[in-house]
């Protein structure tokens, strides 16, 4: 059963984990982007937590942001109206 993090603790997750795991999130979302193609959050997180040995935490949060950043990638930015 997975927790959804506070936004709070998600930014301080986000900004350890080139600390904590030697690799930025660049890296972290090719790796997901090259990774088995799994559908659902939660099998993602597990696949990542797995494959790289993360804790579950770390892996949610890493798994949360790219869906984030990617879901904000494919809004179209607002038309601006002709003067």
């Amino acid at each position: 059963m997975s927790v959804a993090h506070s936004p709070e603790i998600h930014a301080k997750l986000i900004e350890r984990i080139p600390v904590v795991t030697g690799r930025g999130l660049h890296e972290w979302f090719d790796s997901l982007d090259q990774g088995p193609g799994l559908l659902r959050k939660a099998d993602r997180t597990y696949w990542l937590a797995d494959e790289y040995g993360l804790t579950h935490g770390y892996a949610r949060a890493i798994v949360t942001e790219y869906d984030r950043r990617r879901r904000d990638r494919s809004i179209p930015a607002p038309r601006r109206s002709a003067p």
